[in-house]
């Protein structure tokens, strides 16, 4: 998988974000991707050609090797990072869509073709996460948070816990009997494992925080807006009240 490439499109949007979510793309890229291509893999490549059972039944050792590790930790990890990165895509789009319709309004009040500099302005400018974009930028968090709880859940399920035991046994057919199964380097992968949850449970509590953030910046404004309305309101009464004395 090429995660440059992915690095590229969303760290678009990183222009965009909160201070919140930069410092979420900032883990996510550096303590979870980079992890992942240059250890993580490395780690788990030999899972399946070391793990050695104590009988010589043929298919004893793929069925127990599948019973115990339904899906590769790395290829997991792989599914789960895609899905959780996949929402800053929304906000990626929905900004090329208003940067799109600013060079189209100012354009039309030019009545004529912008020039280069104009277009390189207003791809610099930084948006308000406020109106629509507020909501696919909410919608985004809520979907990462989403990703993130669902595959923690899946691999405790899937692997009874995060720890990495040395001997699983199997009774699964072939097997003629209850085998004693090994696993490769087990402390190393229960580390890598307890490293990569550690992580994304920051990435989730960053998640709540820069969900919370945002709707209490929306509410202040919101509230700002019924304040300066209630006072026009009042300052409007007042200006009635008085001509109609004078």
């Amino acid at each position: 998988m090429d995660w440059g490439t992915l690095y590229e499109v969303i760290g678009g949007v990183n222009r965009h974000s909160t201070s919140i979510g930069k410092i979420w793309l900032s883990v996510l890229f550096i303590f979870r991707i980079l992890i992942l291509v240059v250890a993580a893999e490395k780690v788990w490549g030999d899972d399946q050609s070391d793990f050695e059972c104590n009988t010589m039944q043929p298919g004893c050792k793929n069925v127990c090797f599948d019973h115990h590790f339904p899906v590769s930790h790395v290829r997991l990890w792989s599914l789960q990072l895609v899905l959780v990165a996949t929402p800053a895509l929304l906000v990626s789009m929905h900004v090329a869509y208003q940067k799109k319709k600013q060079k189209k309004q100012l354009a039309k009040q030019k009545n004529g073709a912008l020039d280069a500099s104009e277009i390189e302005e207003i791809q610099l400018k930084k948006l308000r996460i406020v109106g629509s974009l507020w909501w696919t930028y909410t919608i985004s968090i809520c979907f990462r948070i989403l990703f993130e709880t669902v595959f923690m859940y899946l691999f405790y399920f899937m692997y009874t816990g995060f720890h990495m035991p040395r001997v699983v046994r199997c009774d699964a057919w072939p097997c003629p009997n209850v085998v004693d199964c090994f696993i490769s380097r087990p402390m190393e992968k229960t580390v890598f494992t307890y490293f990569m949850v550690i992580v994304s449970t920051i990435c989730l509590v960053l998640n709540l925080i820069e969900l919370f953030y945002l709707i209490l910046k929306a509410a202040g404004r919101r509230i700002r807006k019924i304040s300066r309305y209630c006072i026009q309101k009042h300052n409007s009464t007042e200006m009635n009240q008085l001509n109609s004395i004078s």
